[in-house]
């Protein structure tokens, strides 16, 4: 058992909380939070920016004897800015900063599409999670037993609704199977390093967050307790979450502390947009006690803060600070080396771009990062990935790519500037924006999509397609300048102004115009018999009746129609195009090739 300074040394575990839009992300850490209020015995939680922490006497006090005792960590701090927009903000020496992850589901909606993006990015930082299946207060007959533990709610519940808690378990079993996981209901599993931990919830009554909040506290015990050791004593290390101009106060930043200490006075060293920057804290806030923390008037001022906290912070030059980037509290002494590491880490952040593609603009490092990432899984390239609003210039840029295709910006979570949104009128760049990554990326594909058919369509327009028809017996109506003469369309098509070569490869002469019952058509296809007047041949010497005769397609048509374009026509048409090549290729094997 760890000894009481061992248990001084250990941070608090920073807890992200994710999931798909109205699935009760918020409604749990409201909650969380009103629960451990009124829970005067065990002493009020702290709130802070971002953040919200619930000290080892509340969770205990909720728990009641579900609580092991030999628990050394201090409490949770739980991440309060929803979505995971927090969770790739909060970055720690290159990995997430979050410690552990609550997946909220809605049980009776089970996983929806932002439900899969979340664990994609959990899987792609390695994160320990638990799903927290809420809601369980909709299940049809569920009994309600306020704030008590699933476990004793459960027990009580008719047979009817035990059975339908279990299917819907076991649906969410099912679809962590297909992401590769392993999991089970929580009280069913032995070994949480193995298997993900379902928590049966109601964020409305607050049944099963006893059972969430134990699991977490086990989860940080198993996995934790070396990544928790902190100094108390040495200087502030943490993540910029946000950067904002509050009323009053100018410039401030959100920060999440996760190592150390910092105090008023203290010089500071932060990722800036161009490079790394220094400067001094002013003022330390923290939001007063169970008041809405995103409101500027409700601080408190702090003269210090150790970690895990959230905090906003007051000091000169904090509009050149990015989002997502370290923060590290440096001395006169160590200043230099503190600004070259922190470099050297925003490097590591840097992301690598190809040297074609589309350009990427999103609110934090981290946002970017999970973005590039899904973007390449989908094979799309990236030119160009940065943090900050999309600016005239972004729009500059991105008219300089040489491939109209790639001439889009997307932004996630980011505004378009005035200057911006004023040029884009003129330009033809295109911008997509959304706050939500799969909606953007959903958005961007559809479009290339449709550009992509729009293109294929106008290509094939211009293509000569092939054709073979027979000149019908008895259907000569004039011999020449020009010969007009009856055909059977025996495949693929035929158009004013192609060629036509018979079988040897020799000239026959050029389409004028192909008319039905006296109408002129733009096409004639396959099983048509039209009358076609043809320039250059007279009928009976140069071209006979029973003739067969191919449109003469050329040489780069032909390779775009077998090799780019060969699923997209007909199979009549794919036919035609062989014997024509066969043609072509019996004096040339490499025509067309």
């Amino acid at each position: 058992m760890a000894t009481a300074t061992e248990t001084k040394n250990l941070r608090t575990p920073i807890v992200c909380v994710m999931g798909h839009v109205d699935h009760g992300k918020t409604s749990l850490l409201d909650k969380i939070r009103g629960t451990t209020v009124v829970d005067k015995e065990a002493g009020a939680i702290t709130q802070h920016i971002g953040a919200t922490e619930v000290p080892l006497g509340t969770i205990k006090a909720m728990c009641g004897n579900m609580m092991a005792t030999s628990v050394v960590i201090p409490g949770l701090l739980f991440i309060d800015t929803p979505g995971h927009h927090a969770f790739t903000t909060l970055r720690s020496r290159g990995g997430a900063l979050a410690d552990l992850a609550v997946l909220v589901v809605d049980i009776t909606e089970g996983f929806q599409p932002q439900t899969i993006e979340a664990i994609k990015i959990l899987r792609q930082f390695k994160t320990p999670f638990v799903v927290a299946a809420n809601k369980i207060d909709k299940i049809q007959g569920w009994a309600s037993s306020p704030g008590s533990p699933f476990i004793k709610s459960f027990t009580g519940q008719p047979d009817y609704v035990k059975a339908a808690i279990e299917t819907k378990t076991y649906e969410l079993v099912g679809k962590l199977s297909d992401l590769g996981f392993s999991s089970d209901r929580y009280d069913r599993i032995r070994d949480f390093t193995r298997n993900v931990g379902i928590v049966p919830i109601s964020a409305k009554t607050g049944e099963g967050i006893p059972d969430l909040l134990m699991v977490l506290i086990g989860l940080a015990q198993k996995f934790l307790e070396d990544s928790l050791r902190m100094t108390v004593t040495g200087p502030g290390v943490g993540t910029v979450l946000e950067v904002k101009e509050e009323r009053g106060l100018g410039f401030t930043i959100d920060a999440i502390i996760y190592d150390g200490v910092i105090k008023v006075g203290d010089t500071i060293v932060i990722g800036g947009k161009e490079k790394p920057f220094t400067t001094k804290v002013r003022a330390l806030l923290k939001p007063k006690p169970n008041r809405e923390i995103r409101v500027e008037e409700r601080f408190d001022r702090v003269s210090r803060l150790t970690a895990a906290a959230g905090v906003k912070i007051l000091a000169p030059g904090l509009e050149n600070a990015m989002a997502g980037s370290p923060l590290r509290v440096a001395t006169e002494e160590n200043k230099e080396t503190v600004l070259k590491e922190i470099e050297g880490e925003m490097e590591k952040a840097r992301i690598v771009t190809d040297e074609t593609g589309i350009m990427i603009k999103a609110d934090t490092l981290g946002s970017l990062e999970a973005i590039v990432n899904e973007l390449r899984g989908a094979g799309i390239k990236v030119a160009m990935a940065e943090v900050g609003d999309i600016s005239k210039k972004d729009i500059i840029n991105a008219e300089t790519l040489p491939e109209a295709m790639d001439r889009v910006i997307l932004g996630f979570n980011v505004q378009t500037l005035a200057e911006a949104k004023e040029y884009l009128q003129a330009s033809d760049i295109k911008v997509f924006t959304n706050d939500v990554i799969y909606r953007l990326i959903e958005d961007y594909e559809k479009w290339l999509k449709a550009q992509k058919d729009m293109a294929d369509k106008k290509r094939f327009e211009e293509i000569v397609r092939p054709g073979k028809i027979r000149y019908l017996p008895n259907c000569t109506f004039r011999q020449s300048k020009p010969a007009v003469i009856g055909v059977h369309v025996m495949g693929g098509c035929i158009k004013p102004g192609v060629t036509l070569i018979k079988p040897d490869g020799s000239k026959v002469g050029v389409i004028k115009q192909i008319q039905e019952r006296n109408e002129s058509l733009s096409i004639a296809t396959q099983g048509k018999e039209v009358a076609i007047s043809i320039e250059g041949p007279t009928a009976g010497r140069q071209i006979n009746e029973g003739d067969i005769y191919y449109v003469d397609v050329p040489e780069p048509h032909s390779k775009v129609l077998e090799f780019e374009l060969k699923d997209t026509i007909r199979q009549d048409e794919l036919e035609v195009l062989m014997e024509f090549v066969a043609i072509k290729r019996k004096n040339n094997p490499f025509w067309g090739r």
